[in-house]
């Protein structure tokens, strides 16, 4: 019987380790401490969600860094499973790229930091490792949600405004070519069938968080094909949801208006350029790319991103790095994976920090480290 029983431990081993069954033989087995730790770490990992991570350039992994160690502080369930990208640092083979797609695929879910996209153009290839992800993943909306937070004074006093972005078309489609010396042509893609699924997705999403309004912001008075059927596509939809006011504005009149009377604005809806201008534009109205927070769709998998796309390259290694965005990131996606009560933990710790204005970092006009920022959110959770 005890034979029997060997037998079975052992293949019970090869199940819970099959890349090391060919070397637990009976001549080179695993100390049993070993063995035991290895099993109870298999075990740890299998009970937790398992969600993709992708620190990123800049302050990313230092940002990352902060959101693990307040999980850690406050048990939340999650393993996650680290894929190290980068355009910049030469990180970014299709095989990694593959290996991490197929993550995100296999996990619904994912957090990522902040690629770097280089500027100089003698690369083989146009397409940025960025659009590279949001196409193969049809990661087609990117949603912001600009909103005060408590202890950040601002020029417009409360604000709540979400930027909705199509963000797999556009100026970013990578079609560029020099026809003769001297002369780029830079292609710019608009279809309708893209066009309608996000203006829908916008009117859904207005719908789903009892939103008044949808502004389609535009360039139809110039580009008037490209945008033109940019806001036709809007106006369609716009006529399903007559609950819901539609307005249009172009995006140069859109700058003006959000830095003079922001408040006018509900949920905004626009291509690709203009979302990224106005994402940046927005959040500079409510503390800056320190403080929000997005997320992007598609039908499959969500990906948690800060809402304004800047690396911040000059604070790296110099522990000054705002964390709150992708905190506040790691906040909606623990509420998306309904782990209601770790969200509300981490959320109401985060804001009790802010709202308290002890501890601050040099972008909010404080002095505290990342280090300090974040330990008081530690510190301060079950405490709000």
């Amino acid at each position: 019987m005890a034979g029997v029983a060997r037998r079975f431990a052992f293949l019970a081993t090869q199940r819970a380790f099959p890349a090391c069954s060919s070397v637990l033989t009976s001549q080179t087995r695993l100390p049993q401490t070993l063995f035991a730790q290895k099993m109870s770490t298999a075990a740890e990992v299998s009970d937790k969600f398992r969600v993709t991570m992708i620190p990123g350039d800049g302050i990313g992994p230092e940002l990352m860094n902060s959101v693990k160690q307040i999980f850690n502080a406050a048990d939340v369930p999650i393993h996650f499973e680290e894929f190290w990208i980068s355009e910049v640092q030469d990180r970014c083979s299709d095989e990694k790229i593959e290996e991490m797609i197929a993550s995100v695929t296999r996990n619904k879910v994912a957090i990522k930091g902040i690629l770097t996209t280089p500027t100089w153009f003698d690369l083989g290839e146009l397409q940025s490792v960025n659009m590279q992800i949001r196409k193969k993943l049809d990661l087609y909306a990117n949603v912001v949600r600009v909103r005060s937070l408590p202890g950040i004074k601002t020029r417009h006093g409360e604000l709540d405004i979400v930027v909705i972005r199509e963000q797999t078309e556009g100026e970013y489609s990578a079609l560029e070519h020099e026809s003769v010396p001297g002369v780029i042509e830079s292609l710019k893609i608009i279809t309708r069938a893209k066009s309608e699924r996000i203006a829908k997705f916008a009117f859904d999403y207005a719908m789903k968080h009892d939103r008044q309004k949808v502004t389609a912001i535009h360039k139809a008075n110039i580009m008037k094909l490209a945008d033109g059927m940019f806001l036709d596509s809007c106006r369609k939809i716009s006529k399903l949801y007559p609950k819901i006011k539609f307005e249009s504005m172009i995006v140069d009149n859109t700058c003006m208006q959000l830095t003079s009377h922001p408040s006018q604005f509900d949920v905004m809806v626009m291509p690709n350029l203009y979302g990224n201008i106005i994402d940046n534009l927005a959040a500079g109205l409510v503390g800056g790319a320190g403080v929000v927070p997005g997320e992007s769709y598609s039908p499959e998998c969500v990906v948690f991103e800060s809402g304004a796309r800047h690396p911040f390259a000059q604070a790296v290694g110099r522990n000054i790095a705002n964390p709150t965005a992708i905190l506040m990131c790691s906040k909606n996606m623990l509420y998306h994976m309904n782990l209601s009560s770790h969200a509300k933990l981490v959320e109401s710790s985060l804001l009790k920090v802010l709202r308290e204005g002890k501890v601050k970092t040099t972008d909010l006009k404080g002095y505290a480290t990342t280090t300090e920022f974040t330990n008081a959110i530690i510190n301060n959770l079950g405490k709000a």
